[in-house]
């Protein structure tokens, strides 16, 4: 096959076309207004072009190559597109957003406003990041994945055994369900394949890389539009469909196959669409690994853009999955493996998000409305023995779906330097639950010759749905010949449901930032705010079924126990410096402080809920108390070199602790107290189209509960894993993890085609990576079934069966071979 495919290559080497195609679109950062007379220019090139009266620009006959574009026009500021990679494939069509400038192009050059250091605004001047298209592109070990690339950035750390396998995003040591992400400004709740639901994690992202423009982080200081957020907002900005031509391009590798399509569905250009369909190939690839689970999904995406007339545009999104885990049989059994069967469930989701947003152009600015639905449907089940299914050993029955019909406007408006920004927002939710759920087995007690019963619960939940509303208003100003720019915001949020939820002033959160140029290449920025999020619906639809009486022949419905839910509420204070040292190499320090109160408690647990949501159960479907407190605190220094002499990368280190409380109120380490981050990205690119990239990771161990040895022994054979101790939260700590991935490509350009070859190896020196060791039974030598004390079959309480862990150490190397065909 391999051979096949490199004679083909050489054959049509002589076809081979040696020009490429850029085109792209130039609007006002702050009006949204197109710029006529953009001067275009390419850093190693002669050519160029200036925006025509539509800010629309095309460029032709390029050498093929990676470029860095230079935006400039009289009065904005000068921006510069790095690492633009032009093929024979497709063309690039880029949007380009100027920011406006106090001063004439020419004091620009020499004095330009630190504000323009690519990533942060001057509502929020500090903690913000970016990454381009090609960035995530080429990010080794990220495998296209946009999930897992985002935990190269600083503050960014994927869990306790560090995103090998999931992709929960833990910013600054708060939970994986902190953060909130938006697609082109429409948010989309569900960001993974099999999303743990109440919080955000999953092994796989869903969204198509072809899409993405770039991403924006704001990890602190979040612009007062977005709603229902504690730790950061990430914004996926998409790319517009080519007005040009039609193109597209397929990726097949071990894990995958993709295609990807572009192009005008109007002669004039001014309707243009992009689309997408996804096969995961993970369900063989597990199978020949010999690994028991059988991970398999399909997902869409797809956006429409129409240019309705000079200042309206209209855009419609989509975004779907389907999902579905199960398992396989072994070739091989091993204790690990067999474990593997009983301790996972069987889940069957699909959700998707579709989204319209009209934007209208004004005389100082312009208004956005966005309507949105998107919906969550989440099956569990779970036997005691996952492959034979016997309805008999049912443990865990859970069927869920949220359905949430969203609409905001916003207003843009820019007058005498003042740069102002209000709304409003109503959501309708539909919430329905039914769940039966063993959470443990009965438990011996011999020395009162009694046992304690099972416990479990079962109900339907009568939550149906409620409404949710918010008001915001931010304004933004530069002072001093635009040395100190100043940004305030404040923003209320209600509900229908909680018993305080239509009080406005519970959940007013202002928020402040400031930032001031020192020098020519220094700024000091600072911010304060305060941020609310409403509990998840699976804490607020959860109910109790009062216990049969005999006395009493009346039905007795279920009761939902979590209405005094309050908003949990996060307030941040940060201080940082930035410098930059030109367009194309920046440097930050940012110390941090996020105080948290109303977390949710676990009323059976006695934890606080903000050390859960890592792993493939339901996060919040439990009877809470919103008593809790939390802390997280330390310091960042973060280093990014764009493209400019073949070499790109980013250095980041975090130093932060973590902590949250339970009933007693006393703060201890968080299951996500990492301590120490540290992600390291490099990437070359030789001649002849070949590009090397390499990743390192280090991440302090995380801490751990160990195993309550009693109910485990008692309950492991119905729950099919242990149960953990929570008198003793977090008492146990991890090994510190480090790790490196590698990426090679080598791209071809034929005529009117690219194909890209490469090879993506996560952990290629086989680093060890620690994780929480696993509770199980001894089994005999062949595998066939428990050993137990007595020689007998085991009992159905584990009373003869002999209790051991096994670390889960194991060295895992992934390699992923593939190519991507760009026409």
């Amino acid at each position: 096959m391999k051979q096949t495919l490199l004679l083909l290559l050489f054959s049509f080497s002589v076809l081979a076309q040696n020009s490429g195609r850029i085109s792209g679109k130039i609007v006002d950062q702050l009006t949204q207004k197109p710029i006529a007379g953009v001067s275009v220019t390419l850093d190693g090139s002669t050519k160029g072009v200036n925006a025509d009266d539509k800010g629309t620009f095309r460029l032709t006959g390029l050498a093929l190559k990676t470029y860095n574009i230079s935006f400039s026009a009289v009065g904005y500021e000068k921006y510069t597109a790095f690492n633009v990679i032009i093929n024979a494939g497709n063309e690039n069509f880029l949007n380009i957003e100027l920011l406006p400038s106090n001063q004439q192009l020419t004091e620009v050059v020499v004095t330009q406003n630190r504000r323009t250091a690519k990533a942060a605004t001057l509502e929020s001047p500090l903690s913000v990041q970016r990454l381009t298209a090609e960035e995530i592109k080429s990010n080794p070990g990220g495998n296209f994945d946009v999930s897992k690339v985002i935990q190269t950035l600083p503050g960014v750390g994927g869990g306790p055994q560090g995103g090998g396998f999931r992709n929960d995003i833990i910013i600054r040591g708060g939970g994986p369900n902190e953060n909130a992400y938006y697609l082109d400004g429409i948010e989309i709740p569900v960001l993974n394949h099999f999303q743990t639901q109440g919080s955000s994690g999953g092994p796989q992202g869903m969204l198509n890389v072809s899409f993405i423009e770039d991403v924006k982080l704001s990890s602190s200081a979040f612009d007062a539009r977005y709603d229902n957020t504690l730790s950061s907002v990430f914004q996926f900005k998409q790319r517009t469909g080519n007005p040009n031509k039609f193109q597209g391009n397929a990726r097949l590798s071990a894990t995958e196959f993709a295609l990807t399509t572009e192009g005008p569905l109007s002669k004039s250009g001014k309707t243009t669409f992009l689309a997408s369909v996804r096969r995961s190939y993970l369900q063989f690839l597990f199978q020949a690994l010999d690994i028991p689970i059988r991970p398999n999904f399909w997902d869409g995406q797809f956006k429409i853009t129409k240019q309705i007339n000079s200042t309206t545009t209209l855009s419609l999104m989509g975004l779907g999955a389907i999902d579905d885990f199960s398992f396989g049989p072994l070739k091989k059994a091993t204790p690990e493996k067999l474990y593997i069967y009983n301790a996972n469930p069987l889940i069957n989701q699909w959700n998707y998000t579709l989204g319209m947003s009209l934007k209208k152009l004004l005389d100082n600015g312009y208004v956005n409305v966005a309507l949105s639905r998107n919906v969550f449907d989440n099956n569990f089940l779970r036997y005691e023995d996952n492959l034979k299914k016997d309805p008999s050993q049912l443990n865990f029955d859970y069927a869920s779906r949220e359905t949430e019909n969203k609409l905001r406007v916003d207003v843009n408006k820019n007058t005498n330097g003042w740069k102002i920004n209000y709304g409003l927002s109503a959501q309708f939710v539909e919430y329905a639950n039914s769940t039966y759920q063993v959470l443990n087995n009965t438990i011996p007690n011999p020395a009162i010759r009694l046992a304690y019963p099972t416990t479990t619960i079962s109900y339907t939940s009568p939550l149906n749905s409620l409404w949710k509303y918010g008001a915001f208003a931010q304004v933004s100003k530069t002072f001093f010949d635009s040395k100190l720019g100043l940004s305030a915001g404040l923003r209320t949020d209600m509900n229908s449901f909680t018993t305080t939820g239509m009080d406005p002033l519970e959940t007013i959160s202002p928020r402040v930032s400031a930032s001031y140029v020192l020098s020519e290449k220094w700024t000091a920025n600072a911010s304060v705010g305060r941020y609310f999020k409403l509990a998840p619906y699976t804490i607020l639809g959860y109910a109790i079924t009062p216990p049969y009486s005999m006395y009493s022949l009346a039905y007795t419905p279920p009761h939902l126990v979590n209405q005094d839910a309050k908003y949990q509420q996060s307030d941040h204070y940060v201080a940082g410096l930035e410098y930059l040292h030109d367009e194309s190499l920046r440097f930050t320090a940012e110390a941090f402080v996020k105080e948290y109160a109303n977390v949710p408690i676990s009323n059976a647990k006695g934890i606080s809920l903000a050390n859960l949501g890592g792993d493939f159960n339901i996060l919040g479907n439990e009877d809470v108390t919103t008593t809790g407190k939390g802390r997280a605190y330390g310091f960042e220094l973060f280093a990014q070199k764009k493209l400019t002499d073949k070499s790109f990368g980013i250095l980041s280190y975090t130093y932060y602790r973590s902590m949250y409380s339970g009933f007693d109120g006393n703060l201890i380490a968080s299951s996500w107290d990492n301590q120490h981050l540290l992600s390291v990205t490099w990437g070359y690119k030789f001649p002849r189209n070949w590009e090397l990239g390499l990743r390192f990771r280090y991440q302090g161990g995380a801490p751990y509960t160990p195993y309550d040895e009693t109910t485990s022994k008692s309950s492991y054979l119905t729950l099919g894993q242990g149960t953990f101790d929570y008198s003793r939260l977090n008492t146990q700590r991890l090994p510190n993890f480090h790790s490196s991935d590698v990426r090679i490509d080598k791209k071809y350009n034929l005529k009117k085609t690219t194909i890209d070859l490469f090879l993506d190896v996560t952990n290629w020196y086989i680093a060890v990576n620690p994780g929480i060791p696993t509770y199980t039974f001894k089994r005999l030598e062949d595998n066939s079934a428990f050993a137990t004390t007595n020689g007998l079959p085991i009992a159905k309480d584990g009373s003869n069966a002999i209790p051991t862990q096994f670390l889960n150490d194991k060295a895992q190397v992934t390699p992923t071979i593939g190519f991507i065909v760009e026409f």
